[in-house]
């Protein structure tokens, strides 16, 4: 079985998401008290979010690219990131490491295509749906992104820091999502991307007037077919 680097911690509420998928489907797979092997670097949050705020990303990048090395220090063989968002910082991360970064957004585009899905909403932070780091990786595999307007960017932003990646689950919160993504709809989404590791935590796919894809899901879902041996880790 194949041994997991985990960049997580950001914030540790999804990341938990990630542990318990992951070891999930090695527990079902093999059985017993098997369970899988990870190498965690869970960052302090509060670090990663003052880089975030001053718009230091080249900061923000080596405290990821050296949580990875420490991973593969630890004997990963293939390092995630456990966020949307720091993907803004991944080829840095890919660059410090000599083993494959497996991407979110690689996970996320699968799914759609394997679902049949072309054109997807994106609700995440700012960065994630108003930049084009992420949107460009999902058109890589041929899928395109579709961002909310600026009000609804401003308040789902403000819902991710100001309460999901603090705990914090809330049904007006989920309300004001669904409205979002119904506005999505109109735009001419086929489905959602809940692009927020910690977005699943508040809305479900029965929440949802549209399909959704948790990206915290299928990622964790693609690392335990990898620490399988069910997929390979090239990209």
């Amino acid at each position: 079985m194949e041994t997991l680097g985990l960049i997580g911690g950001m914030s540790w509420h999804s990341t938990a998401t990630y542990y318990r998928i992951i070891n999930e489907m090695v527990s079902a797979a093999r059985g017993g008290h098997a369970s899988a092997r990870i190498a965690l670097q869970s960052l302090d949050f509060a670090e990663v979010r003052e880089c975030q705020v001053r718009g230091d990303w080249d900061r923000a990048g080596e405290l990821l690219a050296e949580a990875g090395q420490r991973c593969v220090a630890g004997g990963a063989s293939a390092v995630a990131i456990c966020t949307n968002l720091m993907h803004k910082v991944a080829p840095q991360v890919e660059a410090a490491l000599d083993v494959p970064l497996l991407h979110i957004g690689d996970a996320v585009a699968a799914e759609a295509t394997r679902r049949g899905w072309r054109t997807l909403g994106i609700l995440g932070t700012r960065w994630v749906m108003e930049e084009t780091f992420y949107a460009d990786r999902l058109a890589r595999h041929g899928v395109a992104a579709v961002a909310p307007d600026a009000a609804d960017r401003e308040i789902v932003d403000a819902i991710v820091f100001d309460e999901l990646t603090r705990g914090i689950i809330s049904d007006a919160s989920r309300a004001t999502y669904v409205e979002v993504i119904r506005r999505l709809a109109d735009q001419g989404a086929e489905a959602v991307v809940l692009a927020c590791t910690e977005i699943g935590l508040l809305v479900s796919p029965e929440d949802s007037p549209l399909p959704v894809i948790d990206s915290a899901e299928v990622h964790a879902r693609e690392l335990g077919r990898v620490a399988l041996g069910q997929l390979s880790d090239a990209r």
